[in-house]
């Protein structure tokens, strides 16, 4: 598969995924998930994780294996404060990309959950971590009440030479839920990460307020160090 070329009149990417279906989505959700290129914006949210969960010890070695590529983390903590930058840039294969780096300091250690998000033929595929190892297809969907449901579906790794279909028995399998809470002004998040055999490894739930500000292109610091061709 290839990334669709960028055409900077063309709706946000997770807008083309969604279609129809993006217009059931909270306004202020719509706002957020509307960026890419042709809007011209960015999203900066700031907010606190009132918990971060992981499962039993036996998950913490499979957690620090992903730190070390900003795709999964080992710690735990509640009410840390955190932020999630969304900027849309063109890589330097020619695809329209969105960051989603999520940052936030948990007794002196700086963390960070990394992605980025490409559209392929119409939907979305997400690359984890610092160097695009990992290449995901996400399914989108609108709730009753305009929240979005984000779940992961097929994985692939990929390293130098090296790809295969990554053993869903043997990854975890994301569930993400976001809401506007009208009452608080916050977006509301909850994410789930399990495994289909060993049940839960990672997730987190929280809030965050937006800004938006111009931008088409990302800063460096939010960039893979390589970005991966295959999809």
């Amino acid at each position: 598969m290839t990334g669709t070329p960028h055409d900077a009149t063309a709706p946000s990417i997770f807008r083309r995924a969604m279609g129809a279906e993006f217009e059931r989505l909270h306004p202020m959700l719509q706002r957020r998930f509307d960026v890419g290129l042709g809007g011209g914006e960015a999203c900066i949210g700031t907010g606190v994780m009132t918990e971060i969960r992981r499962g039993p010890w036996w998950t913490v070695p499979f957690l620090q294996v992903g730190r070390l590529r900003n795709i999964l983390v080992p710690d735990v903590g509640t009410d840390v404060p955190f932020t999630i930058e969304n900027y849309p840039y063109l890589d330097p294969l020619g695809r329209e990309t969105v960051t989603f780096v999520r940052s936030y300091d948990i007794r002196g250690h700086r963390r960070r959950f990394d992605a980025t998000m490409i559209d392929v033929g119409g939907a979305v595929v997400d690359y984890l971590g610092t160097h695009q190892h990992l290449a995901v297809d996400l399914d989108l969907h609108a709730d009753d009440d305009g929240g979005l449901v984000l779940t992961s579906d097929a994985q692939r790794f990929y390293e130098g030479p090296l790809a295969f279909r990554f053993p869903l028995l043997f990854s975890g399998r994301a569930l993400l839920r976001e809401r506007y809470d009208d009452a608080a002004g916050r977006f509301e998040v909850d994410l789930r990460v399990t495994n289909s055999r060993f049940g839960f490894l990672f997730g987190y739930r929280g809030w965050f307020t937006c800004t938006w500000e111009p931008a088409t292109d990302a800063p460096d610091r939010l960039k893979p160090v390589r970005h991966e061709r295959r999809t």
